[in-house]
């Protein structure tokens, strides 16, 4: 079972944009290698997954790749597959994660 799966973002790419500033004092990087850290002295499990997974696009109901894309597939919030599932774009890519998360563990390339 994964106690812990984190989508690992490029982090260098976002202090560059226009929230910089923000992305800076909040010590993303720190954070994440800090949770790392804990979750192996308790012997947790923790998982990163891949910055290129497509965790908002994938229907969690189905496993078909067709969620809101591009730069304007960002402000949709809320999208309706053809299965009949809809997804809140956040909620999904939780799932999404958890679940790539716990793919990782089985495969044995995630830290336990």
């Amino acid at each position: 079972m994964v106690r812990f799966a984190v989508e690992f973002d490029q982090l260098r790419g976002l202090s560059r944009g226009r929230a910089a500033k923000s992305v800076q004092d909040a010590s993303l990087g720190r954070f994440l290698d800090r949770l790392e850290s804990k979750a192996r002295r308790a012997g947790r499990t923790f998982a990163k997954v891949d910055r290129y997974f497509p965790s908002t696009r994938l229907c969690s109901a189905c496993g078909a790749l067709t969620g809101p894309q591009g730069l304007d597939g960002l402000k949709v919030r809320r999208w309706r597959r053809g299965c009949g599932a809809e997804h809140d774009r956040d909620a999904n890519a939780e799932i999404n994660i958890r679940r790539e998360g716990q793919r990782l563990v089985a495969a044995g390339q995630a830290d336990t």
